[in-house]
């Protein structure tokens, strides 16, 4: 059964398989926000396991390299983004300043956020060795982070995870698509 039969009022004809792919682009295209997949599956009447399949065959054509757009995961939601390597025309174009780099310390807080998400100011402050106020405040002000839910202790601090706009600052389209870490060496094992 599809989601679309499973709620009332909502019963309409679904797409047909060989066109999914083509209507998820459009679905997300108009979206104003990251889509959510079950709602993806609600407005074209088929299951969630058939929009999987069709946006795997979507992320497809479209990182093939011919193509403008890319597909962004993150978590259950999805969204269609510009072409990471198109970004310095596309700045140009809508008069974005470039210079508004990240400094060395705000790219150090989101690597960790990033590689060990979800996770507390405190926990981030213990792996940096500094204190992460000033830098966790941009962070979020720049939407590249976001408390993602507390930790269950006293003071229920917050838990701070990646943004869709983390994905699409650094061009990547999911989380696993980040470089794998280096393995520490034996030498640095040892302490030597």
């Amino acid at each position: 059964m599809t989601v679309a039969e499973q709620l009332p009022g909502h019963e309409t004809a679904a797409a047909p398989a060989d066109q999914l792919p083509a209507l998820l682009e459009g679905l997300l295209f108009v979206s104003p926000s990251p889509a959510r997949v079950t709602r993806l599956a609600q407005a074209a009447g088929v299951t969630v396991a058939d929009v999987e399949a069709a946006l795997q065959e979507l992320a497809a054509g479209l990182g093939n390299g011919t193509r403008g757009l890319r597909l962004q995961r993150k978590d259950d939601r999805v969204s269609l983004t510009t072409a990471p390597e198109h970004a310095p025309f596309i700045e140009k174009y809508l008069g974005l300043d470039p210079s508004s780099r990240l400094s060395t310390a705000a790219m150090e807080t989101l690597a960790v956020v990033a590689y060990r998400q979800p996770l507390t100011r405190p926990q981030i402050e213990a792996i940096r060795g500094v204190n992460c106020d000033g830098v966790l405040k941009t962070l979020l002000a720049r939407e590249l982070i976001e408390a993602v839910g507390r930790l269950e202790q006293p003071g229920r601090p917050f838990l701070y995870g990646t943004t869709f706009q983390f994905l699409q600052y650094f061009g990547i389209g999911d989380l696993s698509d980040l470089p794998t870490l280096p393995q520490p060496s034996s030498c640095a094992e040892k302490g030597t």
